[in-house]
């Protein structure tokens, strides 16, 4: 609990101008402070750093002002509006508030706060005996834009980005800005943002009339490459590795670090349409939301001019902020102030606030090549599964996630869901059911001075999408041949029912990306053949920026058959991703005893598999996979030493594992502040790349100076992509 006071306190003082005493000022009670909208207001701030005059204030406390503090602030107070922060002036048509302690607003601003419960002065705080109340036809006028747009009222004074935003251009039309944060939701999400003549960068071109650069490399691995002609195999197994192509920035490995981080925008990448659905129930209050509202910053700031953006907030209901919208200049300013105004409160609706995040993706009338729903919660969903007379069972689960967003097609999955949960509260079983449910990932964060990374990986690929809805098909090439099972995780699988022909609906690959699937076949002996052709792999995908449709083909899979051989060699590429798959299994079963209440088993379980493991060839050789695999399930073990910790972290961090090697997708696990947590092995570049810059726009690693950096304005960074 102090650790948490001291966080508030170090994020308050850090916005204090240098002429103040901090400590003092934290020491204060709350009737003396300043408020949030008197602390942010650019008159009293730049009042305050003006004067370096002081004067004793006459207070218990010692707290001093500069001698024109109040002479400034009463004026300013009476010319500025602090809600909006724009000059009130009388006689231009819009109606001015003046409250019982003297400070005046704009009507309309001050009746949209009071309509969502707050009842006390903005600046002073001071409790209102008049409330000033807004008629239900009374609209704002259409000629200007409120900086708090969605009518929540501002209280948290970590997010200053608004204000440090430069002044917005006054050429692009106010009308549309009101519309877009404060009318009335619509019945039909159909007011998406036009995709028409969107520019096309030469790198694009480039890559468009190079067709090698958008290309998928097929390798396969036989367990063995010589086999007895006397020998029969029932499970003979065939690695398939798959691997999507460089992006531009990563195929020159001699660039330096600091000019890599801008080639990151400058590369031919597939546009997004991103929905957010974010948690903003009571728990989110305090630094949880600061540290949400920056790591939502960074997402805005990092998606280009043809990515589109729409953000959903929920707590006890659920509210679409603004329609999708593409992230130009004024459509990143615009959903900088937006996502600034959230305030938490109220239960936690995650069914609600996906609904209408699907809404959003059902509804638009134009689409980019690459859609999905990234969900942020840290409770449990109050509503749809933990209501009345419902258990938490996998059915109830399947209730918060709409129907059309089930990936049970054969076409696999358009929008998936990638899930992030944080802390101990929340309901991890949920959040990885939802993903699974839609084909995407889930995310543990267990501390909050990582959400921003976490973000920052997830969208570093879904900004590097290369290749989309893959399928993979395996072939037997002899008629004596016949498939066995695949092995290819949480993947939709077909077979055929004469067992020749099989199928894996993989989606979407990012660029460097990699799949490896195992493929088992029934080979029988072959006393007069001295090889054996086994499969042929053929892939099917479409490329996102010509939305052709492409085919590959491997060369046959064939294995030499003498009368004699000698001893087996396993390959060790085929025996790497066999530990993989064990582990995997492992750790579901253990997590299945676990829930039974046996954690004892369970332990043992992950034991005996870290034994069977360290006896491979890949693992005496000190594969790199093989030493992480160990590593994850030794920490697994420690996160269920006992009921309370695997409740708190060990239910949670098991099931982003699953996640991870179920899709063989990177999602961020652990309370590293470093980073170190999120280090994966199914990380691509462009993951990377985006992490290094999420932690070069963190400015300091300490993380009690993370949380209290200022944000950065939009000319501060590199142009995105």
């Amino acid at each position: 609990m102090g650790s948490k006071w001291r966080k508030a306190k170090l994020a308050l003082c850090a916005y204090l101008p240098r002429t103040l005493n901090n400590d003092d000022y934290c020491s204060l009670p709350s009737s003396e402070k300043l408020s949030d909208a008197a602390l942010l207001s650019p008159s009293n701030s730049a009042s305050m750093a003006a004067s370096r005059p002081m004067s004793p204030l006459s207070s218990a406390h010692g707290f001093r002002l500069p001698r024109s503090f109040s002479r400034s602030a009463s004026k300013s107070s009476k010319q500025i509006c602090s809600i909006c922060l724009t000059k009130m002036k009388q006689g231009d048509g819009h109606a001015i508030f003046t409250a019982e302690c003297s400070h005046s607003f704009h009507f309309y601003c001050i009746a949209s706060n009071v309509k969502h419960g707050n009842e006390t002065c903005p600046v002073c705080r001071a409790k209102w005996k008049e409330i000033p109340m807004q008629s239900p036809g009374l609209d704002p006028p259409l000629c200007r834009a409120a900086a708090n747009p969605v009518g929540f009222a501002q209280n948290d004074a970590l997010m200053t980005v608004v204000h440090r935003l430069p002044p917005p251009r006054r050429d692009f039309s106010r009308r549309h800005v009101v519309l877009l944060f404060q009318a009335p939701e619509p019945g039909v999400f159909n007011d998406d943002e036009s995709l028409d003549h969107l520019p096309m960068v030469a790198e694009s071109m480039n890559a468009l009339e190079n067709p090698s650069v958008r290309t998928i490399e097929i390798k396969t691995y036989p367990e063995v490459s010589v086999a007895p002609r006397s020998s029969s195999y029932d499970n003979f197994t065939v690695l398939v590795h798959l691997k999507a192509a460089a992006s531009a920035a990563n195929q020159n490995p001699n660039r330096n670090h600091a000019s890599s981080l801008p080639q990151l925008y400058q590369n031919p990448c597939a546009p997004v349409d991103l929905v957010t659905v974010l948690d903003i129930s009571g728990s989110m209050a305090g630094t949880k939301l600061a540290l949400l509202k920056r790591a939502m910053g960074f997402v805005i700031q990092n998606l280009g001019s043809n990515d589109r953006l729409s953000v959903i907030a929920f707590s006890s209901t659920a509210r679409r902020l603004f329609p999708l919208r593409r992230m130009s200049d004024v459509g990143r300013q615009q959903a900088l102030h937006a996502v600034n105004s959230l305030v938490a409160n109220g239960g936690t609706n995650i069914a609600e606030g996906l609904r209408k995040g699907a809404k959003v993706m059902e509804d638009r009338r134009e689409k980019n090549p690459v859609a999905s729903i990234i969900l942020f919660s840290d409770g449990q969903d109050t509503y749809t599964v933990n209501g009345a007379g419902a258990n938490k069972s996998q059915s109830n689960y399947q209730l918060l996630v709409p129907l059309s967003m089930h990936g049970s097609d054969n076409t696999g999955f358009h929008v998936p869901v990638h899930a992030f949960g944080f802390g101990a509260d929340h309901d991890a079983s949920s959040m990885h059911s939802i993903s699974e449910i839609s084909g995407g990932t889930f995310s543990f964060i267990e501390n909050e001075a990582v959400i921003q990374d976490a973000f920052a990986q997830c969208i570093g690929g879904l900004l590097s999408v290369v290749v989309q809805e893959l399928q993979v098909g395996v072939e037997c090439m002899n008629p004596t041949l016949c498939l066995g099972p695949l092995k290819a995780g949480s993947y939709p699988i077909c077979v055929t029912a004469d067992g020749k022909t099989g199928f894996i609906d993989v989606g979407d690959l990012y660029a460097d990306e990699e799949r490896d699937f195992l493929v088992s076949i029934k080979v029988p002996a072959e006393p007069f053949e001295c090889e054996t052709s086994l499969l042929k792999v053929k892939c099917i995908y479409r490329d996102p920026l010509t939305k052709e449709m492409t085919t590959l083909y491997s060369d046959v899979v064939t294995i030499q058959r003498p009368e004699v051989a000698g001893q087996e060699v396993v390959s060790i590429e085929v025996d790497r991703q066999r530990n993989r798959f064990q582990a995997a299994e492992a750790m579901a079963e253990a997590r299945t005893t676990a829930e039974r209440g046996d954690l004892a088993t369970a332990v043992s379980i992950l034991e005996n598999c870290r034994s069977l493991l360290s006896e491979t060839i890949s693992a005496q050789s000190h594969d790199r996979l093989s030493i992480a695999l160990d590593a994850e399930l030794k920490e697994m073990q420690e996160r269920m030493a006992s009921r309370h910790v695997y409740e708190a972290t060990g239910r949670a961090y098991i099931l982003s594992g699953l996640s991870s090697h179920s899709w063989q997708r990177a999602t961020a696990r652990g309370d590293s502040t470093d980073g170190s947590s999120l280090i994966q092995p199914y990380q691509t570049p462009s993951m990377v790349e985006m992490l290094t810059r999420s932690r070069a726009m963190l400015l300091g690693s300490p993380s009690t100076q993370r949380l209290v950096q200022p944000l950065w304005s939009l000319g501060s960074l590199p142009k995105p992509r």
